[in-house]
């Protein structure tokens, strides 16, 4: 009995959980994906990358494959590094895009980290994509 209680409570979470997937949205909006890029700022041990770098990465890169919108914050990332083998902090920006799940937009996001990457040194770029009900 106690099994067919735990297991009635595990399917009935379980099912509260569907409700939330974005194949059920709300009236108005839309299943998309939420894109997070994730750009840190140094290169090495020193801040190498100035606002005025990261914005016109942002107007090279970014604007001309998104040109419908995006939000930018600024963050604090840490990281171990790999090459060093030692944890490292560093100031950062954190890119959220709104996107449709298409092969295309995919495509978008890892040209815009490896371009990134290859302009300022980096070892990589954190790309982050969940599925979002989403109405603009």
């Amino acid at each position: 009995m106690i099994r067919l209680s735990f297991a009635l409570l595990i399917a009935s979470t379980l099912a509260g959980c569907a409700g939330l997937a974005p194949q059920s949205c709300l009236s108005g909006q839309q299943a998309m994906l939420s894109a997070e890029l994730l750009f840190g700022r140094k290169i090495g041990d020193r801040i190498g990358i100035s606002e005025a770098a990261f914005r016109r990465f942002v107007d090279e890169e970014l604007t001309p494959r998104f040109p419908d919108g995006l939000t930018i914050l600024d963050a604090s990332g840490q990281y171990r590094d790999r090459e060093r083998g030692r944890l490292m902090r560093e100031p950062s920006k954190l890119v959220q895009i709104a996107i449709s799940d298409e092969p295309a937009n995919r495509d978008k996001l890892a040209a815009i980290a490896e371009a990134y990457k290859h302009r300022f040194h980096q070892q990589s770029v954190g790309v982050i994509l969940k599925p979002v009900c989403a109405s603009f």
